[in-house]
């Protein structure tokens, strides 16, 4: 059907459709994300140390063969300060808990090969607990199939276990349910390392900018 415009609409017909197609052009584009670097090292794992070699905050580095890679800092309270992760895979880039703002490069100031081994959720299926930041406990067990399953404590904890590429460690969900602070649900890692004794491992999870770190001692 053809339109009958009266000539001054028809001249600014175009006009207006131009404006209209052009409503987008003047918007700002969204930033990019943060890129981050982290020294890259063979497979295996490393106790590390980085920032003032004056006063080094240490840490661990697991690195799988496929290219997944997890580092940990801690903090002066030997929590979870700052995590940095990479997905295995040749297009897997590295991420940073809490998310950084602008670019980040972490040079390591030196790192020690330790010894490792893989973890079978067998051999980590028994009762727990932890202690929160309030103060308060919360029991859960593993079962034989990498269930996390919630104890009677007020804070539940539950969740499932599944096989890692990394050593040293278990891919972890964790539900939390009257837990304080802890996000209602989280995605990470339960690392057993010989150093975290007499906790037999550490829930490192991560919602958004949130970290978890649970050290989970046997029951």
């Amino acid at each position: 059907m053809k339109l009958n415009v009266p000539g001054r609409a028809a001249i600014l017909l175009p006009l207006l459709l131009a404006a209209c197609g052009s409503s987008h052009d003047n918007e700002p584009a969204a930033p990019a994300a943060a890129k981050v670097s982290v020294t890259e090292l063979a497979a295996g794992v490393y106790a590390v140390g980085s920032g003032d070699a004056a006063a080094p905050t240490a840490g661990k580095y697991y690195a799988a063969a496929d290219g997944a890679r997890l580092l940990l800092l801690n903090n002066s309270a030997q929590q979870a300060g700052t995590l940095y992760r990479r997905d295995a895979g040749s297009s897997a880039v590295w991420q940073m808990m809490p998310a950084p703002t602008q670019d980040t490069k972490l040079d390591l100031l030196n790192s020690n090969a330790i010894p490792s081994t893989v973890v079978n959720i067998a051999s980590v299926a028994r009762s727990y607990s932890v202690r929160l930041a309030s103060g308060a406990a919360a029991a859960f067990a593993v079962n034989s199939s990498g269930d996390i399953v919630a104890g009677a404590t007020s804070c539940k904890l539950s969740g499932k276990l599944t096989a890692s590429s990394l050593p040293n460690a278990l891919k972890a969900s964790l539900t939390a349910s009257g837990c304080g602070d802890l996000p209602a649900q989280s995605e990470g890692y339960l690392v057993v390392d010989g150093d975290y004794s007499p906790a037999v491992f550490r829930l490192l999870t991560y919602s958004g900018n949130t970290l978890v770190d649970l050290w989970s001692y046997a029951e």
